[in-house]
């Protein structure tokens, strides 16, 4: 913790989730949103390995430079069911069919995380499996209707409704299925300030 203190920490992501994550490592830092198509980074790879590609492609085209002791973090999370990649919906069908796939079966939630100084970057992933029961049309149909999936990959938070009524099981990080795995990342954060 003494060493992560003397860096200036800036999370670049809009989501309020990851800065709520992040607040509970009771570190200090700053949000700065850089604008940036996401899409463009990661084509062609293994599912499994977009989410951190995506994430080193963030932090690459951060709209600024570091200073000395800036640690900048960027991040991606990304769902993967029978190897399909699924990123946010474009729509109510799209979220619709997502929830679907997830429906009665388990999947992959890969977040993956870029730690970027002047002196270095770290990237890493996590992964957790998440398994749903079989979800009713109507239910699915309630969660879109009434919650917002489109900011969320798969459609789904596991915060809101549908993770309480339709999440059956998880193995690995609960905080990694929210959108940042902060046990992972407090770890990296420490090894990388000793560099």
């Amino acid at each position: 913790m003494k060493n992560i203190g003397n860096y200036r920490i800036t999370l670049a992501s809009a989501s309020p989730r990851r800065r709520k994550l992040l607040e509970g490592l009771d570190l200090d830092f700053t949000v700065e949103i850089s604008p940036g198509d996401e899409k463009t980074y990661g084509k062609g790879l293994p599912p499994e390995e977009m989410p951190a590609a995506i994430a080193s492609g963030k932090s690459m085209n951060f709209h600024r430079a570091l200073s000395a002791n800036e640690i900048l973090i960027t991040a991606d999370t990304m769902v993967i069911v029978d190897g399909i990649p699924l990123g946010k919906p474009e729509g109510r069908q799209e979220a619709v069919n997502m929830l679907r796939m997830l429906s009665g079966r388990s999947h992959k939630v890969v977040t993956g995380v870029c730690l970027r100084s002047l002196r270095g970057s770290r990237t890493f992933s996590c992964t957790t499996e998440v398994t749903f029961r079989d979800l009713e049309e109507d239910e699915i149909a309630y969660y879109v209707d009434n919650y917002k999936p489109y900011d969320k990959a798969g459609a789904y938070g596991i915060q809101e409704w549908i993770g309480y009524i339709g999440i059956t099981g998880i193995s690995g990080s609960y905080f990694n299925i929210v959108g940042l795995p902060v046990q992972r990342l407090y770890k990296e954060l420490s090894d990388f300030t000793c560099i």
